[in-house]
């Protein structure tokens, strides 16, 4: 990538925490002008830094480099340094040229001690296990999305179908012998494969830089380099832009929270506290075992909005998912009493975090249009989604936490005692409407004892997966984006596991190919039906016809939008058929099924509503009609909803009231004494 000299003004912004293009000049840059490669560091409390690699056979001494006025480190190195035919015959081996791209910072800190750091703006690293940074020119790639970008800047998330197929590229298909595929291999499959499933984007655990696979990418060391597990910068590039030119939205899991302490890490970079808090009450995540950014700190607030800017320019990512974002915004998040600091009014809150947050959300959307921020946030916390000039923290979208608890601990119990819980079906639209949602069933919830999706679900097989599809068209119909981890699609049985591929054989056996071939026509529903994605974010798009019925397990709503068919869905999450449900309906209409859980394609009993049904001119549920639905055992139907004429008036005679005047008196005497039932008949 070509070096841009900063200016007087940009240097300001970046110490001031406002720049979002610092990877412009830090880092390892080409300036084709001169042949030369400059090399850029913030490191303001060091004495001295040096560039070392195999080009010096990483010698403490290097090449120095001279601190600027500012803190930044700086110098320029003849490109011949990293090329092989600057010494042939010291350099004869294949891999001469990988190895001498490789280079880090020898900086000796404050605290009087030298360590080799990796640079934290390269733009690629070594393969883990090594850990240095190496010299990479971005600029090559062309791109060839720009239909797909240019449509972007108009499109409205909010009101679009948005249903993300969450992933983790080492894990969900593995070449021969396990061999981890590259990202142009993975494309070749997963492409088609979204597209049969009818996604609409598809989200990946962090592509970021990390050294230990265990961590799937949450604990970042190279937050500008894609990981070489699975290629070059280039071919994730080439990745992005074919499933752009498909159709295909990509969300990039981003981690703005915290980094690991390794010693080649961002940890006292320059022999001092520089990314983290120099107090380890606010620095320290000893749950997780890693360090928190100082958000009151200008230069690591340039970094991380740059870095947040870097992947959506340089990598045309749709959107990003901040994870931990709770951790960001509470001092005491997972601290004791004691083991936190409070803010300057004594409370918990981090203020530094919430104007970050508010700066960062602002200029993703004015730089990016079109993009999504979205956070993983798991409290309650007030205007997650709200506008920054409102309080709010302007994310565009928040992981609906609170729903996916409900549902999961409601999943896992027998039906018998789902009466008890009701509450756990119906609570969510109490606040469905105070953030932009996604509901997401997410990778957290298929691991670490938790159980599959399927394995979650009581009861004998048939039990499992029935309670399955009922459950995932509860999420269909509930009003929220979506968002499901790979594998739970087809029924994994198993937990995830990150180190393998996903249990594809499993489509071979009876079910699960069932339950794939659902999910997808559930996810066509989803697209092709505006009542279901086009009213997320308000009543005006929802309305409950039964509500209360705990007795019998059953909820069912109508979902609309403006001048589109309006759509029913009835959920049964027993295993007892109901074969005449009334439900409450608030206009006279006729209900055509449109897709049954239950249904034999899908593995289910094969139980339907054949007919349409036409409404009733007979109240119920505080609606003015209502009608009678066949619902099978744990199982989600959908109706389309076809409106009709008004119910004709009653007569006016039956309408008109009758007043005491209007009787005459020798009936109004009689009817003092006279009595209706059979119990007051005289013989």
């Amino acid at each position: 990538m070509r070096y841009q000299a900063p200016d007087e003004a940009e240097r300001s912004r970046f110490h001031q925490g406002t720049s979002d293009c610092a990877y412009h000049y830090l880092g390892a840059h080409t300036v084709p002008e001169s042949g030369k490669w400059h090399f850029a560091v913030w490191a303001p409390n060091a004495r001295r830094v040096s560039l070392t690699g195999e080009f010096c056979t990483w010698n403490e001494t290097g090449i120095p480099l001279e601190k600027q006025a500012d803190g930044i480190w700086e110098a320029e190195v003849d490109a011949r340094v990293f090329s092989v035919e600057s010494d042939p015959e010291k350099y004869a081996y294949p891999e001469a040229a990988e190895r001498l791209t490789a280079y880090k910072y020898v900086i000796e800190g404050a605290d009087g001690q030298t360590h080799y750091k990796s640079d934290p703006y390269a733009f690629q690293w070594e393969m883990r296990p090594n850990t240095a940074s190496r010299i990479h020119d971005l600029d090559s790639y062309q791109w060839n999305d720009a239909k797909w970008m240019e449509k972007r800047r108009t499109w409205d998330a909010l009101h679009s179908p948005v249903n993300i197929y969450e992933m983790h590229l080492g894990s969900w298909r593995r070449g021969e012998s396990g061999r981890i595929l590259r990202y142009g291999e993975i494309a070749d499959q997963l492409i088609p494969y979204i597209k049969e499933m009818n996604y609409t984007h598809v989200e990946l655990l962090p592509v970021m830089e990390h050294p230990l696979d265990a961590s799937w990418g949450y604990q970042v060391s190279g937050y500008y380099a894609a990981t070489a597990r699975y290629g070059t910068p280039e071919e994730l590039m080439d990745f992005v832009d074919r499933l752009h030119q498909n159709g295909i939205g990509v969300i990039l899991d981003w981690v703005p929270a915290h980094f690991p302490r390794d010693e080649f890490g961002l940890r006292r970079f320059d022999g001092s506290p520089c990314y983290e808090h120099p107090d380890p009450r606010r620095s320290d995540m000893n749950q997780w075992g890693t360090m928190m950014f100082d958000y009151s700190r200008g230069e690591v607030r340039s970094f991380l909005k740059s870095n947040a800017a870097f992947w959506a320019d340089r990598f045309h990512a749709d959107g990003l998912r901040c994870d931990a974002v709770s951790a960001m915004l509470y001092l005491d998040f997972c601290r004791g009493e004691g083991q936190w600091l409070p803010n300057i009014f004594g409370g918990h809150e981090n203020l530094d975090a919430i104007s970050f947050l508010q700066e960062l959300n602002t200029m993703m959307y004015w730089r990016f249009p079109g993009i999504m921020m979205i956070a993983e946030e798991s409290t309650a916390w007030p205007k997650v989604t709200g506008r920054v000039d409102e309080g709010g923290l302007g994310f565009g979208f928040k992981w609906n936490m609170g729903w996916m608890n409900d549902m999961l601990s409601y999943i896992k119990m027998d039906p018998v005692y789902r009466k008890y819980h009701h509450d756990k079906l119906t609570f969510s639209l109490m606040y469905a409407f105070a953030e932009n949602f996604i509901l997401a069933f997410s990778h957290d919830e298929v691991c670490h004892g938790k159980h599959s999706m399927l394995d979650k679900n009581p009861g004998d097989i048939w039990k499992k997966f029935a309670g399955l599809r009922a459950l995932y068209g509860y999420m269909t119909g509930h009003p929220g984006k979506k968002l499901l981890f790979m594998g739970s699609e087809f029924g994994q049985f198993i937990e995830w596991k990150d180190d393998d591929q996903l249990d594809w054989f499993l489509l071979l056996y009876e079910k699960h190919p069932e339950l794939k071939h659902y999910v997808q026509e559930l996810n066509r529903l989803y697209r092709t039906m505006p009542a279901l994605h086009a009213r997320d974010d308000s009543w005006e798009g929802f309305k409950w016809l039964s509500v209360n019925d705990r007795d019998r397990s059953v909820v069912a709503f109508m979902r609309s939008a403006g001048r589109h068919t309006p759509v029913i869905c009835c959920v049964n999450f027993t295993p007892v058929v109901y074969e005449d449900y009334r439900i409450g309906l608030p206009f006279n209409c006729e209900l055509t099924e449109l897709l049954s859980s239950d249904s034999a394609e899908f593995a289910g009993s094969g139980l339907y509503n054949g007919a349409p049904i036409r409404a009733e001119n007979t109240p119920c549920n505080d609606l003015p009609a209502s009608c009678t639905v066949l619902l099978p055992p744990l199982a989600c139907v959908y109706f389309k909803v076809k409106r009709l004429k008004d119910f004709p008036e009653p007569p006016r005679a039956v309408q008109q009231a009758v007043s005491p005047e209007s009787i005459p008196e020798k009936l109004r005497t009689l009817g003092g004494r006279l009595k209706c039932g059979p119990e007051t008949r005289q013989p």
